[in-house]
């Protein structure tokens, strides 16, 4: 695949050459500094699930440039009394855009895609991925590091039920990074070494982080620990970043998270709230990533 996707639905599908183009256009970008860009332009913003930081990035990010917005949650009454995810697509083509779809189902922003005429952009869609979660924290990380290829990114946590986990592998290794997965095994995908050639699975935080260049957080629901008859003491015991954690870590390393967080038991405070911690610049970064995404696959289009 050459040239703009029509749509973004995930890294999976994308080549190299695209995803450095989505990371070339956000550094262009400035949400304090508007555009007219998409002047005229209405985009959908289609939420099945609560996600209050990405919708409020995306909302930024169109009005940024120049474009308006139509929110829609699951407790619409459209939706709410039923209304089928196809015949909601098909109503809000008649008024918007673009439509930017988050959905429980792995494969809806997909499905809308092939019904729809219009662009579909994938805020997250059940396990499967999380695009623009993973251009910024590329972004992210691109602005500490001069490049990912070779670095060594160590994702801890519930990685097996993790879409931002899936996204990020596919594209820091088309990136050449090597990634290593943390965790317990019962939230380690059993096909990690398929998703991305080269990917490790490393169960001893300790000896996961010795080396890493990024070490990347996920929440980790506690109700899921106590369903899957893990500990949480233990679990913070094994799986918490903490200071002497993070000095196993290269000096220099970057510690990440995708959010919300869970202090006290993803990362201490001292780690969330220090100097390598590039949390808060991963927010601000997702309305750059998210302007640039709509920029692309909306901008020329008439």
């Amino acid at each position: 695949m050459n040239g703009k996707p029509r749509s973004l639905l995930g890294i999976e599908p994308l080549t190299s050459r695209q995803i450095i183009d989505f990371l070339s256009a956000a550094r262009k970008m400035d949400p304090k500094r508007p555009r007219t860009t998409l002047r005229g332009r209405r985009i959908a913003l289609l939420f099945y699930e609560n996600s209050t930081r990405t919708r409020v990035s995306f909302e930024v990010a169109a009005k940024s440039l120049g474009a308006s917005t139509v929110v829609m949650h699951a407790s619409s009454s459209s939706i709410e009394k039923g209304e089928s995810l196809k015949d909601t697509g098909l109503t809000l083509q008649s008024i918007v855009d673009a439509i930017v779809v988050r959905h429980p189902n792995s494969g809806a922003p997909t499905l809308l895609s092939r019904i729809l005429d219009i662009p579909i952009v994938n805020a997250g869609d059940g396990m499967h991925e999380h695009p623009s979660q993973a251009l910024l924290d590329a972004f992210t990380i691109l602005e500490h590091k001069k490049t990912l290829k070779g670095l060594k990114i160590v994702t801890v946590g519930d990685i097996y039920h993790s879409r931002v986990a899936r996204s990020d592998a596919h594209l820091f290794t088309k990136l050449g990074a090597h990634v290593t997965f943390c965790g317990p095994e019962v939230l380690l995908p059993e096909e990690a070494t398929q998703l991305a050639p080269g990917i490790r699975i490393v169960r001893d935080m300790d000896e996961a982080l010795t080396g890493a260049d990024v070490v990347m957080m996920l929440r980790v629901q506690q109700e899921r620990l106590s369903g899957l008859q893990i500990n949480l003491d233990e679990y913070i015991r094994r799986y918490q970043l903490n200071p002497r954690r993070v000095k196993l870590a290269k000096k220099n390393a970057l510690v990440m998270h995708p959010g919300p967080m869970i202090r006290g038991m993803e990362m201490t405070d001292e780690v969330a709230d220090g100097p390598q911690s590039v949390v808060l610049e991963q927010v601000l970064n997702g309305v750059k990533v998210r302007m640039a995404i709509l920029a692309s696959i909306l901008g020329g289009r008439r």
